[in-house]
């Protein structure tokens, strides 16, 4: 179920003001869905390990560990931030897409042309991720899609401008957000994991899949 402005402006702690560009889809993949999507991206880890990541210039590690499934993944290092054709460590192509992330991507994604590249981070009790943009693609009228697995967090959403005012709401796992349209490019983070709060990985923790689409149409891979 879409959840539209005027319903997110009741969620707790999200901001009343109007949030152009942003959907939210809570409990978008029902269990035995998030189980399924586990079962297949236990095969893209398999293919392609997750890796921490880091930051450029500094080579310092990200909290996350990350991988990649789709013709791009999407890394960073000490070279900068950047999408490549397969894997930082193994050196391999990044494995397929599972059909549930295609599905997701033509269910809520409301744009044309299929994605490229599928960012999965998976955070640990501690990790976080500060504020940033997605803004390392081609093109921004292409949606970023995220879905969520395992345990819940605190997911934070600000304007156009790391400084401008920012709230914060709370995803849990199967719950889906789009961002497009006026916020495309806005800031967002993650603030804190709380453990314990999902039973779907056995091991605890939290993964987020983000499906983006990396070049122009008609520059296909």
């Amino acid at each position: 179920m879409k959840v539209g402005v005027e319903a997110l402006a009741d969620a707790p702690l999200l901001s009343r003001a109007k949030i152009e560009g942003l959907r939210f889809y809570p409990g978008y993949l029902d269990r035995g869905r998030q189980e399924a999507l586990l079962a297949a991206l236990r095969d893209v880890f398999a293919a392609a390990p997750l890796f921490t990541p880091r930051m450029p210039k500094s080579g310092r590690p990200f909290s996350v560990r990350m991988s990649n499934c789709g013709p791009f993944g999407w890394i960073s290092d000490e070279a900068g931030y950047r999408y490549a054709p397969t894997h930082p460590v193994t050196g391999r192509s990044w494995p397929p897409m599972p059909q549930v992330l295609l599905a997701a991507w033509n269910e809520l994604g409301e744009y044309p042309y299929p994605p490229q590249a599928c960012l999965i981070n998976f955070y640990g009790p501690a990790a976080k991720m500060g504020l940033h943009q997605d803004r390392d693609e081609e093109d921004f009228a292409a949606p970023v899609v995220s879905l969520s697995l395992g345990d819940a967090c605190l997911f934070r959403v600000g304007g156009l401008k790391r400084a401008d005012p920012s709230r914060s709401f709370r995803l849990s796992s199967g719950d889906a957000v789009v961002l497009s349209g006026g916020e495309r490019l806005a800031f967002h983070g993650v603030d804190r994991i709380y453990p314990g709060t999902s039973t779907l990985l056995a091991e605890g923790g939290r993964i987020n899949l983000t499906l983006r689409r990396v070049t122009r149409p008609g520059n296909e891979v």
